[in-house]
């Protein structure tokens, strides 16, 4: 992400002769913040005032990559909580006063729910790593926004940033809390060293002049994990393909490889999740439209079995491609001049779908219901086609005109055979 160089900016400079600290300091030399991480078996950083050296925050949890950490402010004294909150995007929140932050890989946010969320810190990392190399608070953004401890708010969002840039280098570089191994000998079994600075940083170890590291054969290699089957199967395949920009969070891919159960059990889990308003199920291929029928009814039997149905309605929606006819596609037309096939006369070639897509929706999406083609409608518009009469609506009528109208109805059908019988008399007569 691009700075503005117009704006306060501070560079993340780590000291050459101690892995563990980091230096905050502007275009101008000047530090404004010291970070130093903790040796030990839980993962401390201290945040420092450089000048008296003075801790101006803290940040304990079990190890640099737990998802919970707990931010401790001096003072005044004070306790943050820095939770990780995505599920698939890197995304890390806190609350401050009466706002809720959050960081977004390169940019930090104050949440305003509806409304759409204001940046207020931003930085710039390598492409693919979480290294932050400078960082920018947006102090003309924070002023629209009643903060009152504002240097407590930027002490925070540092910090948390810096421990982001620890949980990175844990994943690259994992950290080896125990001892290290012994380098090769030739002579000796036990040999006296003294570890390198940056070594020092990487293997938390506190800076002694010698350590005896005794000599022992090298340890065994852990067995390879069991690959996953089932549902677990299914959700790695999910997230390699989410993280990979494939697909979305709430998409099911059927492919050929789990069964329909496993496909059906993830699916149930989505739905399950209150963030989920609905699941998307695609075949990954045209084999897979039969298989992604029967994972559709699988996972509605299942909320069914477990009793959700009954209390929360499903909406499904489909939507499927066939081949296209040669006939329909765009371009000039061209005439079939050949003789149609007796056997198929009058009967429309079946071509099976290509591709299908179910959405099952806990809430109505009437954009996604199906459409009445022109085609479909009759139009009485040919030659010796005469149109339909169009019916006169029948007037409402009150209990007492509707009486009357019967006994009018009753009068006239009197008078008509009161008017036969004397037609056929005067023909006797005559």
């Amino acid at each position: 992400m691009s700075l503005d160089q117009n704006l306060f900016t501070l560079n993340v400079t780590a000291r050459p002769d101690d892995r563990n600290t980091i230096d905050l300091i502007d275009p101008n030399g000047v530090v404004h913040y010291t970070k130093r991480r903790v040796p030990g078996t839980e993962y401390t950083i201290e945040m420092l005032d450089p000048l008296s050296e003075s801790v101006l925050a803290t940040v304990t949890a079990p190890s640099a990559t737990s998802k919970h950490k707990t931010l401790q402010l001096y003072n005044p004294d004070l306790v943050v909580e820095l939770k990780y909150t995505g599920t698939i995007h890197f995304k890390w929140g806190f609350k401050w006063e009466d706002h809720e932050f959050e960081w977004r890989r390169e940019e930090c946010y104050i949440i305003r729910k509806p409304d759409p969320a204001v940046l207020v810190a931003i930085t710039k990392e390598p492409p693919g790593r979480l290294q932050t190399r400078s960082v920018q608070v947006l102090d003309y953004n924070l002023n629209r926004f009643d903060i009152e401890d504002r240097k407590g708010l930027e002490i925070v969002i540092l910090t948390a940033l810096l421990t982001f840039q620890d949980l990175n280098e844990t994943y690259h570089s994992p950290r080896t809390d125990s001892l290290p191994s012994t380098p090769p000998s030739e002579t000796t079994t036990t040999l006296a060293a003294m570890p390198s600075p940056g070594l020092t940083g990487r293997l938390g170890l506190s800076r002694q002049p010698s350590q005896i590291l005794p000599t022992g054969p090298p340890p065994a290699v852990p067995p390879k994990p069991a690959p996953r089957t089932g549902v677990d199967r299914v959700a790695e395949m999910h997230a390699v393909r989410t993280a990979q920009g494939e697909g979305d969070a709430n998409e099911v891919e059927v492919g050929e490889e789990c069964t329909i159960e496993d496909y059906a059990q993830y699916a149930e889990r989505l739905l399950n999740d209150e963030a989920m308003l609905f699941v998307t199920v695609r075949s990954a291929t045209a084999a897979q439209v039969p298989k992604v029928l029967r994972v559709v009814e699988e996972t509605k039997r299942l909320r069914h079995k477990s009793g959700i149905a009954d209390d929360e309605d499903l909406y499904q929606y489909v939507i499927y491609d066939t081949h296209q006819d040669s006939s329909k596609r765009k371009g000039p037309k061209r005439i079939n001049l050949d003789d149609p096939d007796p056997k198929s006369k009058g009967k429309e070639k079946y071509a099976p779908p290509t591709s299908l897509t179910v959405h099952l929706s806990k809430i109505d999406m009437p954009e996604l219901q199906p459409k009445a083609s022109p085609g479909s409608i009759r139009r009485s518009s040919g030659p010796g086609v005469a149109p339909k009469p169009a019916l006169t609506p029948i007037p409402d009528m009150s209990e007492k005109e509707r009486r009357k109208a019967n006994k009018d109805s009753k009068k006239a059908a009197k008078e008509s055979r009161k008017n036969e019988k004397k037609s056929k008399r005067t023909c006797t007569s005559t």
